[in-house]
């Protein structure tokens, strides 16, 4: 099976175009719960791909405004490239969303296809989940204000959070999807000292000297200091050691979701997230 036939087309990538503002990039995200969005150039010589922006890189940089600013350049894949060529190259960069570029983009591929192909059978589904999870867990008490799971989930670099009650027993799952939709921009305004720029300073922004005080406008994201419990999925699938890959991939198409919590018993054993099943490729 190759990139083309499990790829979204370019006729169906919503995508961003420079010059444009962060606040569409956040919409669309919120939307759509991607983890990013292509970010195009129109010139002279046609539609010109330039990277990604990604969730991270709005809540890490809140003040920045600018497109081309908060863009990330990623690696690409060409459409006649195989399954198992794009699964490795998620894997090795890291990378959720895989350009599909060929002098220009022409569509995306993603973890999710690629779990796609395996529950469908496209590609090998046979490994079983226990040679694929991950025995490392990150976990969040049920009672962390949401803003303090949001730097847990930053800090540890994953997209989850398996939260667990007083006796240490799994009640519940957080992702990053769940901050996204309750996270929102605020406008503000600091105190900029004695250092307000000069009418002929380069770096003087125009609303300062428009307004003529020793302000500067801010802009933050903000989440809910409410606690995990109130944003968290408390009906969480899990899966048995001895499940293989394909059935996996079927339960987080069925479900929408990206991790599935790996059981022994009763006891919480390890996770399973769908980069893991592209592993088994």
């Amino acid at each position: 099976m190759n990139v083309a036939d499990a790829m979204t087309p370019r006729s169906e990538v919503v995508t961003v175009e420079i010059p444009g503002t962060r606040d569409d990039v956040l919409e669309y995200l919120q939307k759509r719960a991607f983890s990013s969005v292509p970010v195009i150039k129109e010139t002279d010589d046609g539609e010109e791909f330039r990277g990604l922006i990604s969730r991270d890189a709005l809540i890490d940089q809140p003040d920045e405004d600018q497109l081309a600013l908060l863009v990330e350049e990623v690696p690409t894949i060409r459409a006649e490239a195989t399954i198992q060529e794009a699964a490795e190259l998620m894997l090795t960069e890291g990378e959720r969303r895989i350009p599909v570029v060929d002098g220009r983009l022409e569509g995306i591929v993603t973890v999710t296809d690629v779990v796609h192909a395996i529950a469908n059978g496209d590609v090998d589904g046979s490994a079983v989940v226990g040679d694929l999870a991950r025995s490392d867990i990150n976990c969040i008490y049920v009672e962390t204000p949401l803003t303090v799971a949001e730097r847990e989930l930053s800090h540890a670099e994953v997209p989850y959070g398996v939260v667990l009650d007083d006796e240490g027993e799994m009640t519940g799952m957080l992702t990053e999807v769940d901050i996204i939709e309750v996270a929102r921009v605020v406008e503000g305004e600091d105190d900029t000292g004695e250092s307000i720029a000069n009418e002929d300073d380069e770096w003087a922004w125009e609303g300062i000297k428009a307004v003529g005080g020793r302000y500067m406008p801010t802009r933050n994201v903000e989440i809910p200091v409410e606690p995990v419990s109130e944003f968290m999925t408390d009906d969480v699938v899990t899966v048995s050691k001895r499940l293989t890959a394909e059935k996996a991939a079927q339960l987080m198409i069925e479900h929408d979701i990206e991790q599935i919590p790996l059981v022994a018993g009763d006891e919480l054993d390890g996770i399973v997230r769908d980069v893991d099943l592209l592993e088994g490729l």
